[in-house]
């Protein structure tokens, strides 16, 4: 009998994949640009050291958490720290950041005007509708003097004290709003879609965001794999000098500085 259970168990093992082989493995999830750009180079850093990377592309800021959570992805790179702290909260996940990559800032663009003084009374501007870059847009407003807001973190239009301009505030999904700047009077965009939709800060942007911006987009990963060997490997090869040179000569002109 014990040696049959033995025998059972021998080929039970053996019919398990290998946890060190697993390791080896890394599933990250991304939305295109830049965030895929920089993991491609991280890519071939880690399989220097062992390691796979395979990128899965999102094209929205809800679903990637979700994954990551759900364990269909071991790590995540298209968010910035308040919007992950937000996530936590309201779908009661448990992740953490462990990398600050670099930083997108925020900027103002349009079709029709090409500085704030040519608004007209009642006009439009579009602004992302998730709750930490719907606060980002409005204190961009705020600083360029088009709108007042109360104090807050995760301010909303309904925190809006002054509007001398009585500006409509449309609230989209972020990766919507390069789709309506012929509909609007201005629009305010993250630096990743407005850079797929041929829009460059430099060149395009009527205001960006300050350098000084605290959101830095990070890699997010389920709180308790912050230490394993896979997850430190990959921030490792993520703070590398390849992928700092990449985001300064490849991406410095499209507004996106590393946070490194």
């Amino acid at each position: 009998m014990k040696s049959a259970l033995l025998a059972l168990a021998l080929i039970f093992c053996l019919a398990l994949p290998s946890v060190a082989a697993d390791n080896r493995k890394i599933v990250i999830g991304v939305t295109p640009f830049p965030h895929k750009d920089i993991m491609l180079i991280v890519k071939k850093l880690l399989e220097k050291e062992g390691y796979t990377l395979e990128i899965k592309e999102f094209t929205d800021y809800v679903q990637p958490n979700l994954a990551l959570a759900g364990k269909s992805l071991d790590a995540n790179f298209f968010q910035h720290i308040p919007y992950l702290d937000n996530m936590n909260r309201e779908k009661r996940l448990n992740l953490a950041w462990v990398a600050k990559i670099h930083i997108e800032p925020l900027c103002v663009y349009s079709k029709k005007i090409k500085r704030f003084s040519e608004l007209q009374d009642g006009d439009t501007l579009a602004i992302p509708n998730d709750p930490t870059n719907e606060a980002r847009a409005l204190r961009l407003l705020e600083t360029n003097k088009l709108i007042s807001l109360k104090p807050g973190v995760l301010v909303t239009v309904q925190d809006i004290t002054a509007n001398p301009k009585n500006l409509k505030i449309l609230e989209l999904e972020a990766a919507q709003l390069p789709r309506t700047l012929q509909d609007v009077s201005a629009a305010v965009i993250n630096t990743n879609f407005a850079v797929e939709a041929e829009l460059m800060p430099s060149r395009d942007a009527i205001a960006i965001e300050s350098k000084d911006s605290p959101y830095a987009n990070v890699i997010a990963v389920r709180a308790d794999t912050v230490n394993t060997p896979a997850i430190k490997a990959l921030v490792n090869a993520s703070h590398s000098p390849e992928v700092k040179t990449y985001i300064e000569n490849e991406l410095l002109s499209k507004g996106i500085v590393p946070a490194f």
